[in-house]
Order: C-alpha cells, then sequence, then structure tokens
C-alpha cells in the first residue's frame, strides 16, 4: 500500500472556510487551495475579495486559485485581471464556457498568453482538454481542472479519461492536470497512479488519511463496534 509520503500526485485542499483551510495550511502533504463561488457562498462568504485578501494573508506561500464569477467574457476578463494582482500564487479559475455554453476558450488564450496563470475548470470532456492545451501551449502556467468525481457520478469510470488527458497535457509543459471533485479517498491513489499532476480534495475526505493502510480486520472489529455500540445509546428493543 503506497503512503501518503510517497504520493506523487500534488494534494490541493479544497474548500472555504478559513478554519478548515488554515488546519490544512499546518499539514506539510497539502500543497495548495482551490476555492470557488459556491464553496464561498455555502460558508457564508460576504465579500468576496475581501475573504479572499485574508485568506492570502494567512496563506502567502502555496498555490491557491479563485474564480471568475461573472458570465459575460468581457466581464470575466475583468475580474480576472484583478484577481491575478492579488498574489504572485494567485491563479485564476475560468469556467469552460458560460451558462449560455460559449466557449470561453478564446479569453483563455488571450489571458494565458498575457502572462496570467489560470485555472480553466468545469471540464469533462476530452475535448475540453485539447481546446485548453492549444490555447495556453507556450503561455502562462495553467491548471486543467477536469471534474473527475461528477463523471463518475454519471456512471462512467473517470480513470480512463483522465489517463487520456494526462498524455494530452504532455504536449504543453506548462499545464498541470488537477482531478476535481474526489468522491472517496481512493481517488487520491488512482490520480496518482496515473500521474495526475494535483487532486484537490475537501476537509472531509482528507480527514479519513489517517485511515490509509489501517488493518482491514481491525475495521472490520471498530465497525462491529460502532453499531452495537450505536444500538444501545439508542435503547433499541425487540
Amino acid at each position: 500500500m503506497i503512503q501518503v509520503s510517497d504520493l506523487k500526485v500534488q494534494i490541493f485542499a479544497d474548500g472555504a472556510n478559513k478554519a478548515g483551510m488554515l488546519e490544512m495550511y499546518a499539514k506539510p502533504y497539502i500543497k495548495g487551495f482551490t476555492t470557488n463561488p459556491t464553496l464561498m457562498r455555502k460558508a457564508g462568504i460576504a465579500g468576496y475579495e475581501g475573504f479572499a485578501r485574508d485568506i492570502l494573508k494567512a496563506i502567502p506561500d502555496r498555490p491557491i486559485s479563485f474564480e471568475v464569477f461573472a458570465d459575460e467574457f468581457a466581464e470575466m476578463e475583468r475580474q480576472a485581471r484583478n484577481i491575478t494582482t492579488w498574489g504572485k500564487h494567485v491563479s485564476v479559475k475560468i469556467p469552460v464556457t458560460n451558462t449560455r455554453r460559449e466557449s470561453s476558450i478564446p479569453l483563455v488564450r488571450k489571458l494565458s498568453h498575457d502572462g496570467i496563470a489560470l485555472n480553466v475548470t468545469a471540464m469533462f470532456t476530452l475535448d475540453h482538454v485539447r481546446a485548453v492545451v492549444d490555447a495556453v501551449r507556450g503561455a502562462a502556467p495553467c491548471y486543467v481542472s477536469v471534474f473527475a468525481g461528477r463523471v463518475a457520478d454519471t456512471g462512467i469510470d473517470p480513470v480512463p479519461l483522465m489517463a487520456e488527458a494526462v498524455a494530452e497535457l504532455r504536449a504543453a509543459p506548462n499545464t498541470q492536470l488537477i482531478w476535481a471533485s474526489p468522491r472517496e479517498l481512493l481517488n487520491i491513489f488512482q490520480a496518482d497512479a496515473i500521474g495526475c499532476h494535483v487532486i484537490t480534495v475537501t476537509n472531509d475526505i482528507l480527514n479519513k488519511l489517517p485511515l490509509v493502510g489501517k488493518d482491514l480486520a481491525s475495521y472490520s472489529l471498530d465497525t462491529v463496534k460502532m453499531f452495537y455500540e450505536d444500538g444501545k445509546a439508542a435503547g433499541y428493543v425487540l
């Protein structure tokens, strides 16, 4: 069993709760951070830029991605050019399309060749991957974020898709593939096995890392004890 210390894939913590982010910042195996407007809304964040700048003061030395939240490309560009000024380790997340399914690739190409580090997000297909690779080749660093977990939610095994995406990214050495939205701890090891560069993981999954390598017979006994104790605590009778 590969241990966490042996993994080549970089683990980025995904979230928008400051306390949770700082908890993960204290762990040396967390190499970066990502967030998005949905996570920030769930966390009750009211001021987008204020939150971002506060986090960057607390986490000044690791990669972190903040997303635009516009739907018109001109406004996406304005927001991206603002966000990129917030810190030298900041990448700007741009969705692969807007809500009308209009491609953001022209904007991605423009921003990347203007030297702005990007994280192209909400990607699900190899066509998406190839378009981004073509747009950013030879330009600024760019994360290519494929939502493997959501692909899996549709009943499709994401591993072959992600393995092919790794191969596609070889044409653009300035890119790194992100396995986004993992659903279980196993996904970290799957991402590592195929040579994926980064996996973004929420704290609830990261908190399971101490289970790695746990003896399965002991884990079985722990589970039996849990069922017994909960039944007793509930006072169930037949």
